[in-house]
C-alpha cells in the first residue's frame, strides 16, 4: 500500500462518494438489490452525507494503492472504543493486503486514543466481509435490525474486536 489519504476537500470528498457508488453496486446489488444499494449510497454516501459526518468528529480516509484510489474507509473515536463505520476496497485491489494494513492503521489510531476496542456493523448476508473480519480477530457480538427509511433496513451483525 502506498499511502493513506485523509479526506479534508470538496475534491477528495467527491472521490470517496464516487468510490462509494461503483463499489457498493458491484459489492451489495446482489446481496440487498439494486434499489437499496441507491438509496444508501444516497442516503449515507454522497457528497452531502459524507461532509455531514465529517462535520459530526467521523474521520475519512482514501486508500491509495499504485497510485490509483482503490478504496476508503471511515471511523469515529468513541468514548470508549472506536466504530469503524466504512471500510471498501474496489474489487480490482481485493486479496492483496491492503485490508489488513488498513486495519493495523486503524488499531494504532485506537491504541493512540487509549481505546482497546474496534466494532462494526456488517450486513448478515456479507459472507465474504464477515469471513475477512473473523480471519482479523472480529467476533460478532450482537444482532441488530435499524429502520433506515424509505422501507428499508439494515440487518446487520455487530462486530467487535479487542485490541493487544
Amino acid at each position: 500500500m502506498e499511502n493513506l489519504e485523509p479526506v479534508r476537500d470538496f475534491r477528495q470528498i467527491s472521490l470517496v462518494a464516487s468510490l462509494a457508488k461503483a463499489i457498493w453496486t458491484d459489492h451489495y446489488a446482489p446481496i440487498i438489490g439494486i434499489e437499496q444499494v441507491n438509496y444508501m449510497v444516497e442516503r449515507f454516501q454522497s457528497v452531502q452525507a459524507i461532509a455531514q459526518q465529517i462535520e459530526q468528529g467521523y474521520h475519512y480516509y482514501l486508500i491509495v494503492c499504485e497510485e490509483v484510489y482503490a478504496g476508503y474507509f471511515s471511523f469515529r473515536l468513541d468514548s470508549d472504543r472506536l466504530f469503524l463505520s466504512k471500510f471498501y476496497v474496489s474489487a480490482d485491489f481485493r486479496g492483496r493486503g491492503l485490508g489488513h494494513l488498513t486495519m493495523d492503521f486503524i488499531a494504532t489510531v485506537a491504541k493512540s486514543d487509549n481505546l482497546n476496542i474496534i466494532y462494526l456493523t456488517v450486513n448478515k448476508n456479507n459472507s465474504s466481509s464477515i469471513a475477512i473480519y473473523q480471519k482479523m480477530g472480529f467476533q460478532i457480538k450482537d444482532s441488530i435490525c435499524v429502520d433506515i427509511g424509505g422501507g428499508y433496513q439494515m440487518d446487520d451483525y455487530v462486530m467487535e474486536k479487542l485490541l493487544d
